[in-house]
């Protein structure tokens, strides 16, 4: 016998939760803050140029 498909907002919020578990992927250790590219406009020295020094 083939299950009836009861819509998730009628489902219990355990229910709910569960499945909201079940599709949520892993971060496998990456940390998500540390992947967002920075801005242009903040000012950082790691951004700027050295000037090359020719012999």
């Amino acid at each position: 016998m083939k299950q009836k498909l009861i819509p998730l907002k009628k489902q219990s919020k355990s229910a709910q939760r569960a499945h909201a578990a079940m599709q949520r992927g892993s971060w496998e250790g990456v940390k998500p803050v540390t992947r967002v590219a920075e801005s242009r406009k903040i000012y950082s020295r790691k951004r700027l140029e050295k000037p090359r020094i020719d012999g």
